[in-house]
Parts: C-alpha cells; sequence; structure tokens
C-alpha cells in the first residue's frame, strides 16, 4: 500500500517538501497517545532474540537510524514508535545554519538511492541540546548524537567548534558522535587525516569527560567510503590508539562512476552525497576491512545501503554490531522496521548462531579458522 502512495503522491513532490510532510505526520501521530500505543504494537513489535549490547546499553535490537533524517531532536520518540532500535540526530553543528540553497535533495528512484546536499542545515547546538534537556520520552530508546562542523568555521577553528557542541550535548547523549565524512561541508572531510583526526578527537573525549564527569559518553567517528583503504586502516588504528568506543562505516559517497546508475545522467550527476543501494557494496566493503583491523577491540556500526533483513544480517556477519539504515526508509515506508526485525530474527534462528552478539563478525572467523 505504500508503495503505490509513494508512487502516486511523494513521488510527485519536492522530496525535501515530502520528508517535511511525513515527517510532520510522524511527529503528530506520537503525541497522540492511544494512536502511538497502537502505531508501536504494529510495527515495533520486539523479537527477544534479537536484543543486544552495545556502547553500554541494552538495546532492543541492533537496527537504527542514521543521523540526517532528524536533524534536530523533534521526531524521536516517532522514529521509535516505527520501530527503529537506537536514533540518531544530526548532524548539529555549534551554530544553526540553514544549509546550503534549494534543491538539495533528489530521489533517485529507479535505484532506490537519494543524493543529497543539504549542508548540515540544524538549529544549532544550543537549541537542540534545549531540547533534549526538556525531552520527556514516551519510549525507551538509545539516542545518538552527532556533531559536525559549522560551515562558515575556519578549519583551525574546527576543534573548538566540535568542543563546543560536544559541551552542549554530551550530556544528553547515550553515544557522541564525531561527523568528519559529509561532503556537502567544504573541507570537513580533509579532517579524516590522521594528523588532523587525532587532536580532533582527543579534544572531544576530553571536553566529553570535563562536561559529564559521572559517565563515560561512548565517543565514535564517522568515516567516508570514499576513503583510500590505507586511510581506512590508519583511522582503525587511530580509533584503538585513542580507546574510541567505535567507528560508523559508511557516509555518503561522492562517486558516480562504477556503481551501475540507471538514473539519467542529468540527476545522478547532481553534486551531493549519494546514499542509497548503490553504496551498498563500497559500505560493506569498508566494514569488512575495519573488522579485520580491529576485531572486537571497538563497535562498529555499518549503514550505507541497508534495504533489507538479508542486508543487515549481512553486515552483522562482517562485523558490525549495530546497523542503520535511511535512504530505504523513504522508498519502503512505515513497515520497513518490521520487516527488517522478522527477517533478522528469523535468520538468526536459522542460524548456527545462539546470540545476535555470536554473529558479528563471524564470517571472518570462518575465514580465519
Amino acid at each position: 500500500m505504500y508503495r503505490i502512495f509513494f508512487k502516486l503522491i511523494f513521488r510527485r513532490m519536492d522530496p525535501e517538501a515530502a520528508h517535511h510532510l511525513a515527517f510532520a505526520w510522524i511527529r503528530g501521530a506520537a503525541r497522540v497517545p492511544v494512536l502511538r500505543t497502537l502505531l508501536a504494537a504494529l510495527l515495533a513489535p520486539r523479537h527477544k532474540a534479537l536484543r543486544i549490547e552495545a556502547l553500554g546499553r541494552r538495546m532492543h535490537g541492533p537496527f537504527g537510524l542514521a543521523a540526517g533524517f532528524d536533524k534536530n531532536a523533534v521526531a524521536i520518540d516517532g522514529m521509535t514508535m516505527l520501530g527503529f532500535d537506537h536514533v540518531e540526530i544530526g548532524t548539529v553543528t555549534a551554530q544553526p545554519q540553514p544549509g546550503n540553497p534549494k534543491k538539495r535533495l533528489f530521489r533517485l528512484v529507479r535505484d532506490r538511492a537519494l543524493i543529497n546536499r543539504m549542508g548540515f542545515n540544524n538549529e544549532g547546538s544550543a537549541a537542540v541540546s534545549a531540547r533534549l534537556a526538556a525531552r520527556n520520552p514516551v519510549f525507551k530508546t538509545t539516542v545518538g548524537v552527532n556533531i559536525g562542523k559549522t560551515k562558515a568555521v575556519p578549519e583551525a577553528g574546527a576543534v573548538a567548534d566540535y568542543v563546543a557542541s560536544t559541551e552542549r550535548l554530551a550530556a544528553h547523549a547515550d553515544y557522541l558522535v564525531v561527523n568528519v565524512s559529509s561532503p556537502n561541508t567544504p573541507g570537513l572531510r580533509d579532517l579524516q587525516a590522521v594528523g588532523h583526526l587525532r587532536p580532533l578527537l582527543s579534544a572531544v573525549r576530553e571536553a566529553a569527560d570535563r562536561t559529564v564527569p559521572g559517565r563515560r559518553v561512548p565517543l565514535l567517528v564517522k568515516i567516508a567510503p570514499d576513503l583510500a583503504d590505507e586511510d581506512i586502516d590508519a583511522v582503525a588504528d587511530l580509533a584503538v590508539e585513542l580507546g574510541l568506543d567505535g567507528v560508523i562505516a559508511t557516509n555518503t559517497t561522492i562517486a558516480r562512476d562504477g556503481l551501475g546508475l540507471k538514473t539519467a545522467p542529468a540527476l545522478t550527476k547532481e553534486t551531493g552525497g549519494l546514499s542509497g543501494q548503490p553504496l551498498k557494496a563500497r559500505s560493506l566493503e569498508v566494514l569488512r576491512r575495519l573488522y579485520a583491523r580491529v576485531g572486537d577491540r571497538i563497535t562498529l556500526i555499518g549503514v550505507g545501503g541497508v534495504e533489507s533483513a538479508d542486508d543487515a544480517w549481512e553486515r552483522i556477519l562482517a562485523g558490525a554490531t549495530l546497523v542503520q539504515g535511511y535512504s530505504a526508509f523513504i522508498y519502503q515506508g512505515p513497515f520497513w522496521c518490521r520487516t527488517v526485525h522478522r527477517g533478522l530474527a528469523e535468520r538468526l534462528a536459522a542460524s548456527p548462531y545462539a546470540t545476535l552478539a555470536d554473529a558479528v563478525g563471524a564470517e571472518h572467523r570462518k575465514v580465519t579458522a
């Protein structure tokens, strides 16, 4: 039914306008007690077998919402109602900013993909911090906070910019993500170089510890799929060296060639980050390389081209403790999480693994056995 609705309504709308409309419906439903209870029962049934511990949290399952959908922490309950086991809000910058000029979001329907050049449009870390502090959650869930650099801040001021957001947001985060991999803020990806990344991550870690002295806030870094293999290895080694809690693999890609895109070239050549099905193979490749390098020493989160239970299961076997999605939600609609959870439970039951945790990285153990 949703696919018919998408074809007749959403596909004819501007993608960003359709996003705001759907977002308003989700938020509205989550405000109505009886309706949200019914929707949660329908869309978010729990499977005990999928329970997982990650980043110091006990979660109902491994499948979460990637950053980018709820930039300002306004729909955490709504997305939990739809079945996401954790919700990563953001990307949030120290200063509020409108993002890049419109039009800045494009659907590649034939490729089940999106191109965005949103540019970290958000209300700023002070406003988001106040909203999180005032939040009275209806549904208990894990909330990740993804932070990025304000566009107007030069590279020399990047560390202070991230620290400002950390000081405001760390107390409200179940985990914190340093985003240095969006292609839509000029110069941001340069911060992935280890020489820049080490002082940045060290400063954020120190700021989080100083701001929240009674609790260690897990800290992760999100990397791009476009990094060379040797740079992926360098980031993995740095994460272990600094005692990071995890790495998220991956953000969107600037690549277009070699992805077998079916959509008309006029659209695929739009600048910005490409997400969805075409990103699947490279994101999985990066995840496998990271796990081969770090093993179980840190938590890996797999994201990029995740559309189905098969995709999520493949990420888990490749080394991801948690899996995230976003683009496929646009195409598959509100029953997506339910379908993924059911499929994961079936695959786990049919596997030789007693728990989901036992399955994490299992393909590597087969290779080395």
